[in-house]
């Protein structure tokens, strides 16, 4: 199996979809010659032309609405959004209009659309392009929240999303661009609401998102050098949110550690430790539920306070040594 970067992998997922299906096409900003703010759709719209590699004013709330308006007429649009920090000027369309739709109507009305964003920081983009929004777009009922890790998961969730009939956000984190994994040629789908292993572990499981996944098995590699055991799971997707796989996994281990990049306060860590201690897993634990999170300031410019401004590899050995009671 060949390899491909995250990026390529978001491309092809795209590409092939549109092969095989007139309905769907990409609208949003400079996505055109361009290519996309993170060079996602390169070299798109010399295959599709400018009809289906839609270049769009810049303006977010025009952006989303047109494609609401195209969801429901039949089409399967993919907005793409240049930073997922934008999508709070698309809010009423996202949230009053397109979560809405399909159960105001009486599922009359569907709204088959995936709005893909760019989101976190490690790039030093500041406070207005580094935000971790997921845990908002969560909240709301009517939107399924995805965030894929790896390049395998982005191209089989993204197709599964573009089949999805409600509207769909799928968040791609910049620092997961670059990364590589084994990606089939052929289309495939993952289906949304089913958590992944990482890797097996007995000691104590590690839920985590986006690029934390990457360092929570960073961390774990180092902490099997210490004779610890973690379990590092996935959750792929937010909503829906596959709650059997952690509750089966922290019955095993009897320890949590929940980590995301987004402020931990209000951050979807709280979600999953709330599972946890509404469930059977609960009365399984032998320490306390540890969340780690950003701190609760807006993403600095400067690289060194960036990154003090989420947590590291270094904390997520802290955090994990903490459950254990090891220092």
């Amino acid at each position: 199996m060949r390899e491909l970067t995250y990026l390529e992998a978001v491309r092809e997922a795209m590409s092939q979809e549109m092969r095989q299906n007139e309905d769907v096409f990409i609208l949003g900003e400079d996505i055109g010659v361009y290519g996309g703010a993170f060079g996602v759709t390169r070299g798109m719209i010399e295959e599709f032309g400018p009809e289906r590699i839609r270049n769009t004013p810049i303006s977010e709330a025009a952006i989303s609405g047109t494609a609401v308006g195209a969801a429901l007429t039949g089409m399967r649009p993919i907005l793409e959004l240049q930073f997922s920090d934008f999508m709070t000027i698309a809010m009423d369309n996202m949230v009053n209009q397109a979560a809405k739709i399909r159960y105001m109507y009486g599922g009359k009305g569907k709204v088959p659309m995936v709005l893909r964003t760019p989101a976190g920081s490690g790039t030093g983009a500041a406070a207005q392009h580094s935000q971790s929004l997921e845990a908002w777009m969560a909240h709301v009922p009517g939107l399924k929240v995805v965030q894929p890790s790896t390049a395998y998961d982005a191209k089989g969730l993204l197709k599964a999303a573009i089949d999805e009939d409600n509207p769909v956000i799928f968040y791609e984190h910049k620092l997961c661009y670059k990364t590589k994994s084994d990606v089939p040629e052929e289309l495939y789908s993952i289906p949304l609401g089913q958590a992944d292993i990482k890797r097996q572990g007995s000691d104590v499981t590690i839920v985590a998102t986006a690029i934390m996944v990457h360092k929570s098995l960073e961390a774990a590699t180092e902490l099997e050098k210490e004779g610890i055991s973690v379990e590092v799971i996935d959750p792929r997707t937010l909503v829906p949110l596959d709650t059997e796989t952690i509750i089966k996994s922290v019955k095993k281990t009897s320890r949590l550690v929940v980590v995301h990049e987004a402020v931990k306060r209000g951050g979807f860590g709280g979600e999953i430790a709330s599972v946890i201690a509404e469930s059977e897993a609960f009365d399984y634990l032998d320490a306390p539920i540890k969340r780690l999170g950003g701190k609760a300031v807006p993403i600095p410019y400067n690289p060194e306070l960036e990154k003090s401004a989420i947590p590291g590899v270094e904390d997520i050995i802290m955090a994990v040594k903490e459950t254990l009671n090891r220092q």
